[in-house]
Parts: structure tokens; C-alpha cells; sequence
């Protein structure tokens, strides 16, 4: 049975992932890949994930079954052209990027129709770059896939059970609605977030006072502002129509609870949030897609010197990976003083169970 090969053009957070998760999966596949900064094509190599640096996008990826677009939206499109002239008509080309559009304009002009299936990983961090990725990042999380009218159905079988292999859920669906959805769960919030920021960075006094309680709801609608400012910037150029709509859309919705909060029309404001809760909570309350379930603890702590430590060294005792944890000093919507963030469900309840036999009193 011949190895399978793999190509990544771009090496960061998301292509980094999926190296990592294809290497887990397939330990005998061939992964090769170029990036911009070949130093981290270097590490991947020193890290076991990738077999074969390539110094530039041609030749040296004419033998991959796939190829995977792992740069932001507008760069994947030049780097089609740059690629085109070099692939095999066995190669599945795929992208990873937020936007469909443009990129499916891309593959039609250079005629590639049927061998181009969009994808995008419904997943990520605020952090960015390969030193932040990890196959775990993947797991459970939605995959979107788009085919073109000329996309034969063996191949797209073929795509999707590979990356199904990976632990993802794939979904096909066609490139503009894609673009749509992800206009609304996904751009415009990072458009919203970003200029919440700027709200309180405007407004704020000469000494920080916003800056210094923000806390509870504030950073964790905001936590996504720090994602990275070329990759957004991409997405609004190449995604307009549908978040410049979105967006009008959205701004009519604040308009209208300004002016019910304006003219104090409790019935009008009840109604705003009545709504909102009762279709944010009809989510699915697991890990897949853009709201992510934290495994989160509260625990009442006194704050004296060595009582953060000592719960963390009783966690990591026990073999708990701790992904974050520290003190909240606003708790206008948080319960306990010490917060504790946890990678899965069965470590957090294992950590309750742990923190609980040694006297702490967890909150739910």
C-alpha cells in the first residue's frame, strides 16, 4: 500500500494542528511543508511531526495526495497560483482559511475545479503560531468542507474519512453558505469584541481604571481580540459583503435596545435579554464549533501568601493538568475567589473530587 504524503504550505497554529493530529492518527504518513520562516519547519522536523523541509511552493510538493493552504485567506490565494503549475492530477488541494469565496474564484480562473475541496476547522486559541498548536485543538470540533460543482464524490469521500480520522466532525455545506454562517458566529463577534476593546481603551481614565477591574463578562467576550490583527484583517477584506450586512444588521438590533433603554421600556429590555438567554442556552453544550465549553472550577480560597500554590501543587500531585489558573479580583459575575481552568470534563471532576476530600469548597 503506497504512504500516504501530505503537503502544508504554512506552518502555524491551525496547520500545525492538523500535522499534529495526522501524525497521532497516521504515524506512518509523510508530511512535508513549507512555511515563510523555514525555522519552524525546522522544529516541526525536531519535533517528529514533519519528515521533509521545502525551501520553496513548487516541485518539491508535485508527489502529495493532499496539499494543505495554511496561510491567511489572501496569501492561500497566491499561493494556489504560485502551486498550480506544479500539481499532480491525483492531488487534493485544501485550505484552512475562514473564507471561502475568493478562493473558490481562485481555483475556477486556474481551472482546478476538481481537485480543490475548502475546508475549515471550526477551532483555534487566541494564541497564534506553531509553537501553540497542538492536535487537541481539533478534537470534537466541527469541519467544514466545500466542493466545487465539478468535485467527484470518491474523492470528496476520500477527504472527508481523512479528516474525519482526526477526531473532527466534518460538515459539508456549500462555499457561500459557509461564508454566511461564518459572517455571524465568527467575524462579526471578532468585529464586536475588537471594538469593545477600544471602547474601554477610549473612554477609560488617565488611570486605567476600566483596564485595571475588567474582569467576569467583559474579558470573556473580549478574549477573542487578541487572535491575530493580519489574520482578521484578511478576513474583512475578503468576506465584506456578508459582515458590512451582518454588521447593519447588527447595528439596527443596539440601535433598538438604546432607544427602549433611552425611553426606559421595561417590557422592550426584558424581552432583548429574555430572547438572548433562551437561544444562547439552547446551544449544544459541548466542544464542537465556535462557543467552546470550558471545564472551569471555582473555589473559595483565603487570600494569604502560598494558598494558590497549594492548590496547585494538590493538582499536579494528582496527575491534574492545569491549563490556567488565578485570582479573581472582580466577582461581579463570578463565584469564588480562585478560578481553575481544566482540559476536559473528567479532570475537572476529578479535581473536584481531590480539592473537595482536602477541605476546599468547590463551586459548581
Amino acid at each position: 500500500m503506497t504512504r500516504l504524503s501530505c503537503g502544508f504550505i504554512g506552518l502555524g497554529l491551525i496547520g500545525g494542528s492538523i500535522a499534529k493530529a495526522l501524525r497521532a492518527a497516521h504515524p506512518d504518513i509523510h508530511l512535508k511543508a513549507y512555511n515563510p520562516h523555514l525555522e519552524k519547519v525546522d522544529q516541526a522536523i525536531a519535533d517528529g511531526i514533519i519528515d521533509e523541509k521545502v525551501n520553496e511552493i513548487g516541485k518539491g510538493f508535485e508527489d502529495c495526495d493532499y496539499i494543505f493552504l495554511c496561510a491567511p485567506v489572501a496569501h492561500n490565494n497566491t499561493n494556489l497560483e504560485k502551486l498550480a503549475p506544479y500539481l499532480s492530477k491525483k492531488t487534493t488541494v485544501t485550505d484552512i482559511g475562514s473564507v471561502k469565496t475568493s478562493i473558490h474564484e481562485v481555483v475556477h480562473r486556474l481551472g482546478l475545479d476538481n481537485q480543490f475541496i475548502g475546508g475549515h476547522p471550526m477551532a483555534g486559541t487566541e494564541r497564534i503560531g506553531y509553537a501553540n498548536s497542538k492536535a487537541g485543538i481539533l478534537e470534537n470540533a466541527y469541519y467544514i468542507l466545500t466542493k466545487t460543482e465539478q468535485t467527484e464524490e470518491d474523492r470528496l469521500n476520500r477527504y472527508y474519512e481523512l479528516v474525519k480520522s482526526i477526531g473532527v466532525i466534518p460538515l459539508v455545506v456549500t462555499y457561500q453558505q459557509h461564508d454566511y454562517i461564518t459572517g455571524a458566529i465568527s467575524h462579526v463577534p471578532h468585529v464586536v469584541s475588537a471594538s469593545l476593546v477600544n471602547l474601554v481603551h477610549d473612554n477609560d481614565s488617565p488611570q486605567q481604571l476600566m483596564k485595571m477591574i475588567a474582569a467576569g463578562g467583559f474579558k470573556d467576550i473580549t478574549r477573542i481580540s487578541s487572535s491575530s490583527p493580519v489574520m482578521w484583517q484578511q478576513i474583512c477584506l475578503t468576506n465584506s459583503a456578508n459582515i458590512s450586512d451582518l454588521l447593519g444588521k447588527y447595528i439596527s438590533s443596539l440601535e433598538s435596545i438604546r432607544a427602549a433603554i433611552i425611553s426606559k421600556d421595561s417590557d422592550k429590555i426584558m424581552d432583548f435579554f429574555a430572547s438572548a438567554r433562551q437561544y444562547r442556552e439552547s446551544f449544544i453544550d459541548a466542544s464542537s464549533g465556535p462557543i467552546k465549553k470550558l471545564y472551569e472550577i471555582h473555589v473559595d480560597i483565603a487570600d494569604k501568601p502560598g494558598n494558590i500554590a497549594a492548590v496547585a501543587t494538590l493538582l499536579s500531585d494528582k496527575n491534574i493538568n492545569i491549563k490556567n489558573i488565578g485570582i479573581v479580583h472582580n466577582r461581579e459575575y463570578e463565584r469564588g475567589s480562585l478560578h481553575i481552568e481544566l482540559n476536559d470534563d473528567e479532570s475537572r471532576e476529578n479535581a473536584i473530587n481531590i480539592l473537595k476530600t482536602n477541605g476546599y469548597n468547590t463551586i459548581d
